[in-house]
């Protein structure tokens, strides 16, 4: 199971050889156009700017003690590298297992994984100026940071998909917090999805089948007809986490949503992804068998895949975590007894940084330690607020307006600001 769904991650146009690889470190020289990066890092970008804002800075400051966001507008650039280890509960860790991932890095790797993640290794992200260089920091510091990880969890190996995974977090972050957040989004965001047999990923492949039968039942009644199961298309969205199905800016919003409030924003995002691709009749009457369906969810048109439009797309689906709990529990007890490897276990799941730090707060009481306690605080949007309306003067006089009684202001809770409710907007 795993082998197969693994293989079905190298899309065609990554299968090059080792010369596509080949060049010098992210510190490029020689000026050329073709050698210039946009601010994220690739080179030959759409978006080329000076200065590339992408990536972590030796020295710059790691934990300001605050840090204002705006809701639902996604983590500025500049901070993600000090927002995601706060998030994702890495930064403690980090601090409650001080020299670890310096010994696992240093220590030699098993051989049957150190030769499968040589070879992944030029295939992620060859075009950012990272991963350029098979001897560049940014490819020897993923084998680090992988090679690390089977060494930590030499029962669970190393999946392929965690590759892109770890890949993105390099960009933003160094190898000791990349690592430590590879491993909460192994074992706490997504627990059962890297291990050999993948049974968190069947259980969600279920999962999201039973919510697009009920939320887009069109849809879902073609992909029946044309035989197209999740498991065709849904492994390389999750286990990826979207980092190759979708435009680099719109990942990073996407991880940003993730990693506060956990899975149900895949489940999310895979619907906004199914209804762009097939929500009209003429997608689907355009899409008659299934090569041309699975075509159709990987040719989106990546105007509609724009940051800003397409998250608010996401937002707008009607998910809660409550619904995705329940249909978990209808799923897990229609799974068939004789399915080969072990039971799913979708409870040591944590839907979002607010449960992560809940959890880790408790295991520091119990051990006699407190946590360091993160302080993100949002900022909610504004509220737009209609244009005031002149009173209505006609039949009266001025003077009843002007002698009509005020009393003293009415004090009360502050008025709550419609659809702040987002994966932001939370205070630690």
């Amino acid at each position: 199971m795993a082998q197969a769904l693994g293989e079905d991650l190298v899309q065609p146009s990554e299968l090059q050889d080792d010369s596509s690889s080949l060049g010098s470190d992210s510190e490029l020289s020689g000026p050329g156009p073709y050698r210039q990066a946009d601010r994220y890092g690739f080179i030959g970008g759409s978006s080329a700017e000076p200065g590339s804002q992408w990536g972590w800075r030796k020295g710059a400051s790691r934990r300001p003690p605050q840090i204002k966001m705006q809701c639902r507008k996604g983590i500025p650039s500049a901070l993600r590298a000090r927002c995601w280890p706060l998030l994702c509960g890495a930064h403690v860790c980090q601090k409650n297992s001080p020299g670890t991932y310096q010994k696992l890095a240093e220590g030699p790797g098993d051989p049957q994984w150190m030769e499968t993640i040589g070879r992944d290794l030029h295939r992620q992200f060859p075009l950012h100026e990272m991963f350029v260089s098979p001897q560049g920091h940014g490819q020897q510091g993923l084998l680090q940071v992988l090679k690390a990880y089977t060494l930590y969890r030499p029962e669970q190996g190393y999946c392929q998909a965690q590759g892109p995974v770890a890949a993105v977090l390099l960009m933003h972050l160094p190898p000791e917090e990349a690592f430590w957040c590879l491993v909460q989004i192994c074992e706490v965001y997504l627990p059962g999805y890297y291990g050999p047999h993948m049974e968190a990923v069947r259980l969600d492949a279920e999962v999201f089948m039973a919510l697009l039968r009920r939320l887009l039942p069109r849809v879902h009644k073609h992909l029946q007809q044309v035989g197209v199961g999740p498991l065709l298309y849904l492994p390389e969205w999750f286990l990826c986490l979207f980092a190759r199905s979708l435009p680099f800016p719109t990942v990073l919003r996407v991880w940003d949503a993730f990693l506060s409030e956990g899975a149900k924003v895949l489940f999310r995002v895979g619907l906004t992804l199914v209804r762009l691709a097939l929500g009209t009749a003429e997608q689907r009457g355009a899409c008659p068998g299934l090569l041309e369906t699975l075509g159709a969810l990987r040719a989106i048109p990546p105007t509609q895949l724009q940051e800003d439009v397409f998250m608010s797309q996401v937002h707008s689906v009607a998910l809660s975590e409550r619904d995705l709990q329940r249909e978990i529990r209808v799923q897990l007890a229609q799974l068939p007894e004789s399915a080969p490897g072990p039971p799913p276990r979708p409870q040591a799941r944590l839907p979002g940084a607010q449960a992560i730090f809940e959890a880790q707060q408790l295991a520091g009481a119990r051990g006699g330690t407190k946590p360091e306690v993160p302080r993100i605080v949002v900022q909610p949007p504004e509220e737009p607020r209609p244009p005031r309306r002149k009173p209505q003067t006609r039949g009266k006089t001025f003077h009843g307006l002007l002698t009509r009684a005020r009393g003293p202001p009415i004090e009360g809770p502050p008025r709550s600001h419609r659809g702040s409710a987002s994966f932001l907007d939370t205070r630690f």
